[in-house]
């Protein structure tokens, strides 16, 4: 199978509402009974104390400026589901337009970041790291800004966690998620603004 092959194969499965992840040295595709959705709308919510960060002005963000740094920045912790396999995918659809970063950066220095997806108008956010404190937070408040900005319909965050749920961070039952997945795929957002 070629290169575009595999990655129109990859797309497609993301696109039926599956995600890949490595488990046992096993890569494959995966599904879940319920998905999280970071909310677009006002249920979006974060802590006064992101707040007071975020009013000194001590992060910037930028688009695929350091894609290899954030990917390896989600990948480097002691317990992963990211594998060499799963990098080297990654990288691939990022070449073809479709994983993009988006960072948190405080001077020169990634600060943290966010590694996703991004097919019609939703953004599928498979992972999130941060080398500085309140940098992946920035980060994700910024990229909740910039989906509403460019239309997104949906920020899936496929799995919850306490850190998500400080946001606003739901679930809902898969069959409710397919039916907003076939909306938001039929939508022809941009991740990358136009210049």
């Amino acid at each position: 199978m070629g290169d575009s092959q595999l990655i129109k194969k990859i797309i497609q499965g993301y696109a039926t509402g599956h995600f890949l992840m490595d488990e046992a040295g096993i890569l494959g595709w995966y599904t879940a009974p319920q998905r999280t959705l970071i909310p677009l709308d006002d249920r979006f919510h974060y802590p006064r104390s992101l707040q007071r960060v975020l009013n000194r002005h001590q992060f910037h963000t930028a688009i695929n400026q350091d894609f290899a740094g954030v990917v390896y920045g989600c990948a480097n912790r002691e317990v992963t589901w990211i594998s060499s396999e799963l990098i080297e995918i990654y990288f691939a659809l990022h070449d073809a337009g479709w994983a993009h970063s988006f960072e948190a950066w405080q001077g020169d220095e990634l600060a943290g970041g966010i590694l996703g997806i991004a097919i019609g108008g939703i953004f599928i956010g498979e992972s999130m790291f941060y080398r500085i404190t309140d940098g992946s937070k920035v980060a994700l408040v910024k990229l909740v800004e910039h989906l509403r900005q460019q239309g997104f319909m949906l920020f899936d965050a496929q799995l919850n966690n306490p850190h998500l749920a400080r946001f606003g961070s739901y679930t809902i039952k898969n069959d409710q998620y397919q039916r907003l997945l076939t909306q938001a795929l039929r939508s022809s957002c941009r991740f990358i603004p136009d210049p």
